[in-house]
């Protein structure tokens, strides 16, 4: 499961570098959806090398973390939670529409900033 857990690992990169690359382009949507999307694919990264095991096809990131049995404060719960539900609202045009008056440049900087600090503490997180 090493090449699967890596090939995780290099997709989240690839996501996280994009989330700054669509602030910069003023994409906000695109800031959150790949913010989660980075989380998203680190997890199944633990997920892969912890449980040595294809990731579950889902987008839950606390349902994610939870099957690693990775042990989360509650504000990272939290957090999971809302970068989960911002993967919902950017993917459907109906939710889209009431996302929009949420959406800031300092929401997407913050959102950002919050998945760089999220992703590292995985990165270090007890094998």
């Amino acid at each position: 499961m090493t090449d699967v857990h890596n090939q995780w690992i290099e997709q989240a990169e690839y996501d996280l570098a994009a989330a700054g690359d669509m602030l910069k382009a003023g994409r906000l949507y695109y800031v959150l959806f790949c913010c989660q999307q980075a989380t998203e694919k680190m997890l199944k990264a633990i997920y892969a090398r912890k449980l040595n095991n294809v990731p579950p096809r889902t987008h839950q990131l606390v349902r994610i973390a939870e099957e690693t049995k990775l042990e989360l404060s509650e504000e990272h719960k939290n957090f999971l939670r809302e970068l989960s539900a911002y993967y919902i609202q950017s993917r459907y045009p109906d939710e889209m529409d009431g996302m929009e008056p949420e959406i800031s440049v300092d929401l997407a900087e913050l959102t950002l900033l919050r998945t760089k600090e999220l992703i590292q503490w995985l990165r270090s997180a007890p094998r």
